[in-house]
């Protein structure tokens, strides 16, 4: 795990508390200062198997933006999976109509994923583009980002990443509703390409 400010992997736990579903934990980077939230959630909120909750970490793998842990049941041996990742709670997204809602990290994935259907995009690439995205509205370090931002984001990394999943994600976030405005996006890529 890194600072999102930084990137510096000097990091110190100044506090940690148990939720009902969750363990949430205060960094600060040792480098710039930065302090941030991290939030451990169970994939599995009790051994799948067993429904115990008393689990141990067996080995634990540093991702770029998150911490996965395989834990195994002490009841009945069962391992699964944990990850920790930084919690972009207390951002909230500014839609264009006006309205605002808090950031949800799960529906920014799943945009993406639905861009990419069918596509040879492997799932680690879209973790990778929505991490990267998430990563850059955390290094705003402001209480409220403009959907249009995340949008042009998106957009940039998928034009590169593959040309149809960028043509998917534009015709809904542009709202391209004829034939002609496709044509012109499809032109621009591939003048731009």
């Amino acid at each position: 795990m890194r600072c999102p400010v930084c990137q510096s992997n000097s990091l110190r736990v100044i506090d940690s508390r148990d939720t009902a579903d969750a363990v949430r934990r205060r960094r600060q980077c040792e480098d710039c200062s930065h302090r941030f939230t991290t939030y451990e959630r169970l994939e599995a909120m009790r051994c799948p198997r067993c429904k115990s909750q008393e689990t141990r970490v067996m080995q634990a793998s540093e991702l770029a933006q998150s911490v996965r842990r395989q834990r195994e049941c002490a009841e009945c041996g069962n391992r699964f999976l944990t990850s920790e990742r930084v919690d972009p709670r207390g951002f909230v997204v500014v839609k264009r109509d006006g309205r605002r809602e808090e950031f949800n990290h799960g529906k920014l994935l799943e945009k993406i994923r639905i861009a990419c259907t069918k596509r040879p995009v492997p799932p680690a690439a879209i973790s990778k583009l929505t991490a990267e995205v998430e990563q850059r509205i955390l290094a705003l370090d402001q209480a409220e980002v403009s959907s249009t931002i995340i949008g042009d984001w998106v957009i940039e990394r998928l034009r590169d990443l593959d040309p149809i999943a960028y043509i998917r994600f534009a015709s809904v976030y542009h709202d391209i509703r004829t034939v002609e405005a496709m044509k012109r996006e499809l032109d621009a890529l591939t003048t731009e390409g």
